[in-house]
């Protein structure tokens, strides 16, 4: 039996932040609330982190989550786009740990899966 719980799930990003949170009670999941944070028109990687590690925290704050998932980055070819989303990951890992709550880090094949069925599904 799964213990009655809270779960902050974290798709990480520069230009746009996806989240979802996910109660667990009883073998049942509900859907408390989800939501992105648009980071386009931010002009600075660094204000950018800045949005993230804030928005992160009111998440937390808010909902109070058992704990976190977060999509682990996937390997491209842009080494600067791979430095800058580890980055976003980074901040919004540190906001969950700064406050005691455990992080498990997924693969996004692994995500996918688990919804779709099919690790190579498409976001849309």
């Amino acid at each position: 039996m799964v213990k009655d719980k809270i779960i902050l799930g974290i798709d990480p990003g520069t230009q746009i932040m996806g989240y979802g949170l996910i109660h667990i009670k009883d073998n049942k999941m509900t859907l408390i609330a989800m939501g992105s944070i648009e980071l386009k028109k931010i002009e600075t990687h660094f204000m950018k982190l800045k949005k993230i590690f804030e928005r992160t925290n009111y998440l937390i704050d808010e909902y109070k989550p058992d704990e976190v998932a977060i999509e682990a980055p996937f390997m491209g070819k842009n080494a600067q786009s791979m430095l800058k989303l580890g980055r976003a990951q980074g901040v919004s890992i540190s906001a969950a740990l700064a406050k005691e709550i455990p992080v498990t880090e997924y693969s996004p094949r692994k995500i996918k899966q688990s919804i779709t069925g099919k690790g190579t599904a498409s976001k849309e």
